[in-house]
């Protein structure tokens, strides 16, 4: 039998094998207010501007002939799909959405959803991030999605506590310095 086939282990150490936490049941999409609103601003952009003027431009070019040749026709029309295929994307995530806002843990040091965490590894290197839903997360910004390996790691934690992050370099320990949550709302 190919050896592709077989679970047998090469002799490497299975020790290091640190499992992830369990993803939460439900299939929520946790978003902050601001990604909410944010989404919801595209899609509303997408219905009352975007796709009425594409649909005006699909019209115009119809009218010009032969369709098959027309690139303003076959454009339009290719748009058109583009614009309806994320609509109906960003109206399933916008019904399971479950608003959560962060600032209600504001002066707390346990790691929730919203939270800005700062912490370190074992060669001293300090990083920040903050616990995202999955569509509003930017890595640019610092902002990991609520599901990556590092928020499922950090989730609960509390400040000083050491734990276990599996990296596909290995498992790295990491100590939680520092928990922070935006102010509430005046």
């Amino acid at each position: 039998m190919n050896k592709a086939f077989t679970r047998e282990s090469d002799g490497e150490d299975d020790e290091d094998d640190v499992a992830l936490p369990p993803l939460p049941a439900g299939g929520r999409n946790y978003l902050t207010p601001q990604g909410y609103a944010r989404l919801r601003g595209e899609l509303l952009n997408l219905i009352d501007e975007e796709r009425p003027k594409v649909v005006e431009a699909v019209h115009w070019a119809a009218k010009n002939g032969d369709r098959s040749e027309n690139g303003d026709y076959l454009y339009g029309k290719k748009r058109l799909r583009e614009i309806d295929r994320r609509v109906r994307f960003l109206t399933k995530r916008l019904e399971i959405a479950e608003v959560t806002d962060p600032s209600v843990h504001h002066g707390g040091d346990q790691v929730f959803f919203g939270a800005t965490v700062t912490y370190e590894d074992e060669q001293g290197t300090r990083r920040t991030v903050t616990i995202k839903g999955i569509d509003e997360a930017e890595s640019s910004q610092g902002e990991v999605s609520w599901i990556s390996p590092i928020a499922r790691t950090l989730l609960r934690a509390r400040i000083g506590d050491v734990l276990q992050l599996a990296t596909p370099a290995g498992v790295q320990e990491i100590e939680v310095l520092a928990v922070d949550y935006p102010a509430p709302a005046a």
